[in-house]
């Protein structure tokens, strides 16, 4: 009875939602299999799933970005039901009846899913291996929650009539803050783009967590902070490509004001501060203030390098993040041969002359889904 319905959620559902998020799928495919070495690839997510099934607080950390992920589906799918050409979903969905409609909608949460519930399925085979069963029962239990929790959520939506949109509280509460315009990004972040913003920083801590297990016995050198610090910048990537499609979307008009090119390079400065600021608070709470300066220094011009990028290649994202996965190798084995100082001189020489030599010169074509 409702594999009519379950098909036709799957079109407009799960297919667009995989197709509007391809970016943050490569971008996460790029953190976890193409930020570390070949050789160190099976050791890297072994110890990282030991960590999440021995670690409460890390498990706890891990559900809570599965969590956000599942939030974001369920902003989307939400803005898709409230699209004019979806209007129709709400009256043919209420012809079939509840179960027909459950088992449509946790069909479609399960493919939504995906992603977490093979990376979640390896993690239980590597806990039953090494007999950590009440971790393994309890990733269990919360990808089920999760499933049947979605869509509940979902049938829940298919009942309501959207209404129309309200200016949100962030705005609300800072309309009458000045708002330079390198700042405008940082409120659009704020304001649209809370929960990647979010799972972003998540999954930055995660990553800072991997990194200085993978390299405990030298957690001391100054090299892991390093490839720490590296491993954080990729995994703003996204961020770092939104702030282009937002610009290319909203500021075009900017490239006719009155700002001088080394001016606007050094808001792109500030803006990638404000973002990477829990980061860069971590490092002086953990290191001297000297080799703190030094790596958030580091941390600027990296993804100033991976800013300015864009402005050269154009926004395709397979393409930006093959080349963000070569320049990380690059600038990896750089920062091995105790070498952050060139590192940094490297990335910002680059970045400034990518930026002032292609700033006016690009017009890029968005990609479907970002427009």
């Amino acid at each position: 009875m409702g594999r009519p319905l379950t098909n036709v959620l799957n079109k407009i559902f799960v297919h667009g939602f995989y197709r509007a998020h391809a970016g943050m799928f490569i971008f996460i495919f790029l953190v976890l299999f193409g930020a570390v070495p070949g050789d160190m690839l099976l050791s890297y997510h072994k110890t990282l799933m030991l960590a999440f099934l021995t670690s409460p607080l890390l498990l706890v950390a891990v559900f809570g970005v599965w969590l956000l992920y599942i939030v974001k589906a369920w902003h989307y799918v939400a803005g898709q039901l409230a699209a004019p050409h979806h209007q129709f979903l709400f009256y043919s969905i209420s012809a079939y009846d509840k179960r027909s409609q459950f088992l449509s909608w946790l069909t479609i949460q399960f493919n939504i899913l995906l992603p977490i519930i093979v990376y979640g399925g390896l993690t239980i085979g590597v806990g039953v291996m090494h007999h950590c069963y009440l971790a393994s029962v309890v990733i269990i239990v919360y990808l089920l929650f999760l499933s049947v929790l979605s869509a509940l959520f979902c049938i829940r939506l298919t009942h309501t009539l959207p209404e129309g949109k309200q200016l949100s509280l962030f705005l609300r509460f800072g309309k009458s803050m000045p708002k330079p315009y390198f700042s405008l990004f940082i409120w659009h972040i704020f304001n649209q783009k809370k929960v990647a913003y979010t799972v972003i920083k998540v999954i930055s801590w995660v990553v800072i967590t991997a990194v200085f297990a993978l390299f405990d016995d030298v957690k001391h050198d100054a090299r892991v902070a390093g490839i720490a610090v590296l491993a954080i910048v990729v995994a703003h990537v996204a961020i770092v490509f939104e702030e282009r499609v937002f610009e290319e979307t909203f500021l075009r008009f900017g490239r006719n004001l009155p700002y001088n090119r080394a001016s606007l390079f050094g808001g792109f400065i500030l803006v990638y501060l404000v973002m990477l600021l829990p980061e860069i608070i971590w490092l002086y709470t953990r290191f001297d203030p000297l080799l703190a300066t030094q790596l958030t220094v580091f941390a600027l011009c990296a993804i100033m390098l991976f800013h300015s990028l864009l402005y050269r290649i154009g926004l395709t994202m397979d393409v930006y993040m093959q080349w963000v996965l070569g320049l990380f190798m690059i600038i990896f084995w750089i920062v091995m041969f105790k070498a952050i100082l060139l590192a940094t001189m490297l990335c910002v020489v680059v970045a400034f002359l990518l930026f002032y030599n292609n700033y006016y010169k690009s017009f890029a074509v968005l990609p479907e889904n970002e427009k």
